[in-house]
């Protein structure tokens, strides 16, 4: 019987070309393999790290985070306990500059990571890291709106509330690293309901820059 191995030897041999080993052709399949990935894997290197800035978008109802029941590990994170019982919890949604944020499931509102809130701090949950961060206080003679909320009905028996918020970024792990010590300017709306759940809609651009 006549082997298909034995055929390709068969047909190489006729063109002029001598045998391919199996090793041979077990190794040349490899580096093409490693060549064809090698960009793949670039890109997604180059994905997986954000911009500087990068832009976030907090949405959704608002959901307590019990005590002892925050996430595991505290996300890596030591300068708040997302276990303490204080904190409350939203979804992340990518907008500008981190890693699929141009993903057509996202577009369709698949959220990337989790926001927590909760003494006076912030911590995002976020694809490759985590961030913490705390409010900077107001400079004197600030307007209404800065780094606080002005009020306005919705008609309906809630409120909407209305501010920009600065904070500096306290810790930051993984590919985020880069931002301890940076800042977040926050365009916050939220939806202060009837039933007295709060709906979140706000904007975060994160930077590696301090506020002046």
């Amino acid at each position: 019987m006549i082997t298909k191995q034995a055929l390709i030897n068969q047909t190489e041999s006729a063109n002029g070309h001598q045998p391919i080993h199996a090793h041979r052709r077990t190794f040349i399949g490899g580096a093409l393999g490693a060549l064809l990935a090698s960009p793949g894997r670039m890109l997604a290197e180059d994905t997986d790290a954000p911009s500087n800035p990068f832009i976030v978008l907090l949405k959704g109802v608002y959901q307590p985070v019990p005590a002892g029941q925050g996430p595991a590990s505290n996300l890596g994170l030591t300068t708040v306990n997302l276990s303490s019982g204080s904190f409350s919890k939203t979804q992340i949604y990518a907008v500008f500059g981190i890693s699929d944020s141009n993903n057509d499931d996202n577009h369709e509102g698949k959220a990337i990571g989790t926001f927590y809130v909760g003494a006076g701090h912030r911590a995002y949950d976020l694809p490759g890291g985590a961030i913490a961060m705390r409010f900077l206080p107001a400079p004197a003679g600030a307007p209404p709106g800065f780094n606080g909320f002005v009020p306005f009905p919705d008609g309906t028996g809630g409120t909407f509330l209305e501010g920009t918020f600065e904070l500096t970024i306290l810790e930051a792990t993984g590919i985020y690293q880069a931002f301890a010590g940076g800042h977040n300017h926050m365009v916050d709306r939220l939806h202060q309901l009837a039933n007295g759940s709060r709906d979140e809609f706000c904007f975060c651009n994160i930077s590696q820059y301090q506020f002046p």
